[in-house]
């Protein structure tokens, strides 16, 4: 705490206090302090307060609350004396109940003597907030430090927006010292917000105070404010905060505010403050109260934008109640709407203001600026001049303007939407919704956002597979899934993909189908099929969360040694578990992991139960299934191909096994779609596809790639190639999916060794001739 200078009459008080208590100092029994203390009246008393109120005696918290319950006859400079001696002294826990002994007095003193006491006093709104003291006893003590600070029956109460955090600072210093009456009300009423959801009565009140002058203006200056960080010292370190905790309620006031006030940025605003005050941005520290309070007002909101923001907040946040009260709220706005959730959501997926096919067109001084969605991946933006050429870099007469800024933040939440929307197309696997033609039309293949991920899937109508643009009115469409097709009919699309060089938004032509195995039927609650597998633990972690699983990061020791993640298929209905524990510890962290076996639990009432396999749908299974064959086909250790060289003894085995070992379904895919692609390429002549390997000729060797870890043997011996080229794959070549990465890594393994002869990379080379000698 800094104080401020003590004035001349201050200081003699200081001084005066410290002489008459001068016995404490020289006295080291802690029990004869206490007896002489019970004996004390008056000054003497006070002036015993004042010295053990110095940081040399921040250990005697009991000895100077007896001091201070026995006081009375506080003078201003006395007091002031009191808060000054504080000085850098930390608060801690309980420490509130000494504290508030001596904010009493001050605050009721008079004008001059609260004005006197006041500019010692601020040091304290610091540490209150900073120290030790519980969260509950902060309120009662910024209550009173606000009765010091009262100037007039109309002042800004300090409680309401404490000085302790950037955003409270920003709007006390927009209403200035003396801020008009009614947005002070504003405030006062605003703090009063002590719960996730307002009162009726709350609201009304609100809706009153929100007619003010000026109160608008406020509001909005509050959501803008709240991009501002405090840094906050911890004891793991500093993190950034948004509003302090006792600031709290008059925070979720204004997020409330602004949705009364039915303000056109309120989801957009809303939509940036969850993430952020549910701590997703590094480094920024969880304020539930704050991202709940947002979510719920998201919940409120007549803007039909407000469901679509929630579905995409949804796939961000990890937190299990915020994830919970998002559910809840998208829940109400369907229940209010009188369709489905699902239905509700793909009816609230913002258009961004595209026509219908797709484009933005804005004019920007003299040239016309087009923004364009070009696939479910893509979009563009070009420039057209005044004399109708276009170009597709920025012009240089453009690049400071405000216009073309706002255009920019328009093509980002446009990206934003399409990756929400091919997550939502894709999870719509285990939903198995049906929609008439003209709902899916309208909703799914007419959207200028949704129909450009439409557009590259196909569908099922009449019976069979469709392409959208060959759907008929009045039939039934669903998503087909390669489950529910003969071998015929998915060798037939994953052609018709091939031949036309649809890139679809996700894998679907070429999609794995896992189906339930007998061993799967005589363990029955369990499968182990991608159990006992050694996988890099934070990469697994990273990738179970980007495909939003909810998990837990491993402990090294003790606690938290194993965890099982889960994620909620089919609209919630379904939830699977996939368990995984500690395998190998480095530098204090969990380095590797043991996965485990996988589980099922069906929906009952609001929690879930342990459900048989057989019990599981198919397409339910197939999808959850899939997701742990990912997971460890892009974490397993087999993968790694520096692995031998530095892998751990006991996991060495597995390695070895695990990396030329039998094909996971993924890679089986991988093998089809290598048949396809490979007659396409200028080395075909080369290239040979084996059961598990694309068999390379190179000018020197030949070469085995193994097509589940992409890991590279070569002739005579089977000896291991260490080969990490870059996996920037040829645009040229034609990929039908590519959502791991390993086909393109194979093909570009491929391209390199079926021109060896042309490798200059020292390292490489050793290792293919130094074979090459051997086997001489």
């Amino acid at each position: 705490m800094r104080q401020p200078l003590p004035s001349p009459e201050v200081a003699a008080a200081i001084e005066a206090a410290l002489a008459e208590a001068a016995w404490i100092t020289r006295t080291a029994d802690r029990r004869r302090v206490a007896s002489r203390l019970s004996q004390e009246r008056g000054f003497a008393r006070r002036a015993a307060a004042v010295c053990l109120a110095q940081p040399a005696f921040d250990g005697h918290a009991k000895e100077l609350r007896l001091a201070l319950s026995g006081c009375d006859g506080w003078t201003a400079p006395e007091l002031a004396a009191f808060f000054t001696v504080l000085g850098e002294r930390g608060l801690c826990f309980r420490d509130e109940e000494w504290l508030v002994l001596a904010l009493e007095p001050a605050a009721g003193l008079d004008d001059k003597g609260r004005a006197t006491v006041g500019e010692h006093l601020r040091p304290v709104i610091d540490a209150v907030c900073e120290g030790g003291i519980d969260a509950g006893a902060r309120p009662r003590l910024y209550r009173l430090i606000g009765r010091v600070f009262r100037t007039g029956p109309e002042a800004m109460p300090l409680a309401a927006l404490v000085p302790v955090d950037e955003w409270a600072v920003a709007l006390r210093d927009r209403l200035g010292d003396a801020p008009p009456e009614g947005l002070v009300r504003l405030v006062h009423h605003l703090a009063e917000l002590d719960k996730p959801r307002p009162t009726q009565r709350w609201r009304v009140r609100c809706r009153e105070l929100l007619r003010a002058d000026g109160a608008g203006d406020l509001v909005h200056a509050a959501m803008r404010a709240f991009g501002e960080d405090t840094e906050l010292q911890r004891h793991w370190g500093t993190v950034r905060s948004i509003v302090s905790d006792v600031n709290a309620d008059v925070a979720r006031g204004f997020v409330w505010a602004v949705v009364l006030l039915e303000a056109d940025d309120a989801v957009a605003a809303l939509s940036e403050l969850v993430p952020r005050a549910a701590g997703v941005p590094r480094g920024m520290r969880e304020d539930l109260k704050l991202a709940g309070a947002a979510i719920n007002a998201l919940g409120d909101c007549a803007d039909p934008a407000a469901v679509g923001a929630l579905w995409r907040l949804r796939g961000l946040i990890r937190h299990r109640a915020l994830r919970k009260q998002i559910d809840i709220a998208l829940d109400a706005a369907a229940r209010r709407s009188g369709i489905t959730p699902g239905q509700l959501l793909e009816r609230s997926i913002p258009d961004h203001g595209l026509a219908a096919d797709g484009t933005l067109t804005r004019a920007i001084g003299d040239w016309t600026a087009v923004l364009s969605v070009g696939d479910a991946m893509t979009v563009r933006l070009g420039f057209r001049s005044p004399d109708g050429a276009t170009v597709r870099t920025v012009p240089a007469a453009l690049k400071d303007s405000d216009d073309l800024a706002a255009l920019k933040a328009v093509r980002k939440e446009i990206r934003q939407t399409l990756s929400a929307e091919r997550a939502r197309l894709e999870s719509l696997f285990t939903a198995d919704r049906a929609w008439p033609y003209e709902e899916w039309a309208r909703h799914y293949r007419d959207h200028p956002i949704t129909g450009a991920v439409t557009r590259g899937l196909i569908w099922r109508s009449g019976g069979h597979g469709v392409l959208p643009e060959e759907v008929g009115p009045g039939s039934e469409v669903r998503l087909w899934h390669p489950a529910r097709a003969s071998l015929e009919e998915i060798a037939a699309w994953r052609g018709t993909v091939t031949a036309r060089r649809l890139r679809q938004p996700f894998k679907q032509a070429y999609r794995e189908v896992y189906l339930l195995t007998p061993a799967e039927e005589q363990t029955r609650v369990h499968s182990d099929r991608f159990a006992a597998h050694i996988v890099d633990h934070p990469r697994l972690y990273a990738l179970l969360r980007q495909r939003q699983w909810r998990t837990t990061w491993l402990g090294a020791f003790y606690d938290g040694h194993a965890t099982e993640a889960k994620k909620e298929l089919a609209e919630g209905v379904w939830q699977v578990g996939f368990r995984y524990e500690s395998a190998h510890v480095e530098g204090g962290e969990v380095a590797l992991a043991a996965t485990g076996p996988i589980r099922f639990a069906r929906r009952q009432g609001r929690g879930f139960a342990q459900a048989e396999l057989a019990e599981v749908p198919p397409l339910v299974f197939s999808e959850a299934m899939r997701d742990a064959d990912l997971f460890v086909a892009l974490t397993s250790i087999a993968a790694d191909p520096d692995w031998q060289d530095r892998g751990e003894d006991d996991h060495r085995t597995y390695w070895r096994h695990t990396s030329t070992g039998p094909l996971p379904p993924s890679a089986e895919v991988r093998h089809d779609a290598l048949a396809r692609l490979i007659p396409r390429t200028s080395i075909a002549d080369r290239l040979t596809l084996a059961d598990r390997f694309l068999v390379v000729q190179g000018d020197l060797r030949m070469y085995k790639i193994h097509l589940g870890s992409a890991n590279v043997l070569m002739d005579p011996d089977d000896a291991y190639l260490c080969l990490v080229p870059a996996r920037k794959r040829d645009s040229r070549l034609f990929l039908p999916f590519e959502e791991d990465g390993q086909l393109s890594l194979i093909l570009s393994k491929a391209f390199l060794l079926a021109a060896d002869s042309k490798i200059t990379d020292e390292h490489i080379l050793r290792q293919i001739e130094g074979t090459h000698r051997n086997a001489e």
